[in-house]
């Protein structure tokens, strides 16, 4: 018997003496695999999902015009998304809003968004204003993405204050009191991860996600550095995000919106913060 044969018989023998239980939850898994792929497989369910990525609840008939779908259609699709427990549904009077049932969904979709960025050979196709935006600033799920979400994860890293690694992160003790002097809460935990690496679908590099990630960007949005842009996960800079990205992050925005890094003086947060507050 050749070395290939051997091998494949060995693994059919294996196979042969895995007790049914441990047969039939594999069967179950890969039912469960195959129900969600289908589910997010479909191009108005996907766009849905795509839009409620922005971290933000919406209703049936946002969800409709954005999947340019009929609101009875876009029901049954929610509908179906609910039960996979892809989404989850909030009554609040007379309407229901849906969003993304949890981080681990949020995961998935982000991960299924960098392997569809991988283009081989790639595509041509012209770029718009709409797709400029999002590359630029974005939000993903609840944390900062694109380019001002990469660049704010480097200085935090060029400064010493996370470090990360391909399986997880952790804030150094002086994050922790950078991130107290900016006015990111980072107490109490709960049980979702701390800190950890999000690979960007655009620039192809990490940034924060995790409960670490949700502050910081909560935080940017109370102190007016990011605002939304309706009906997109888009993320407007302001003037004074702006100044403050390049005083505390030390990162300047070049005409063409690409971040770049200056880290050749320590960075101190506690006057910034009260002139952005006030």
């Amino acid at each position: 018997m050749s070395r290939a044969n051997s091998s494949a018989h060995a693994e059919l023998f294996s196979i042969d003496v895995l007790p049914a239980s441990a047969i039939g939850l594999r069967m179950v898994a890969a039912a469960n695999l195959v129900e969600v792929a289908a589910l997010v497989g479909d191009t108005a369910r996907a766009t849905m999902l795509n839009a409620l990525m922005g971290g933000q609840s919406l209703t049936a008939t946002e969800l409709a015009y954005c999947a340019s779908v009929s609101r009875s259609t876009a029901s049954d699709h929610l509908s179906k998304l609910v039960g996979a427990r892809l989404l989850t549904l909030t009554r609040s009077g007379r309407f229901s809003y849906y969003r993304i049932a949890s981080p681990l969904v949020a995961t998935m979709l982000e991960s299924l968004k960098v392997v569809a960025a991988i283009e081989v050979p790639p595509r041509r196709h012209p770029r718009s204003a709409s797709d400029d935006a999002l590359r630029f600033a974005r939000s993903c799920y609840d944390h900062l993405a694109g380019r001002v979400g990469v660049a704010v994860t480097d200085a935090l890293l060029a400064m010493g204050h996370i470090v990360l690694t391909d399986e997880g992160g952790e804030v150094t003790p002086s994050g922790e009191r950078f991130l107290c002097e900016l006015g990111v809460e980072l107490k109490p935990r709960t049980r979702r991860l701390f800190c950890q690496p999000c690979l960007d679908w655009s620039e192809r590099r990490y940034h924060l996600k995790g409960l670490v990630g949700g502050r910081i960007l909560d935080r940017l949005f109370e102190l007016g550095w990011l605002k939304r842009v309706s009906n997109s996960r888009a993320l407007q800079l302001t003037s004074s995000g702006r100044a403050g990205l390049s005083e505390l992050f030390q990162i300047e925005i070049n005409n063409d919106g690409v971040p770049t890094s200056r880290l050749s003086r320590p960075a101190t947060a506690d006057s910034l913060v009260e002139r952005s507050v006030i």
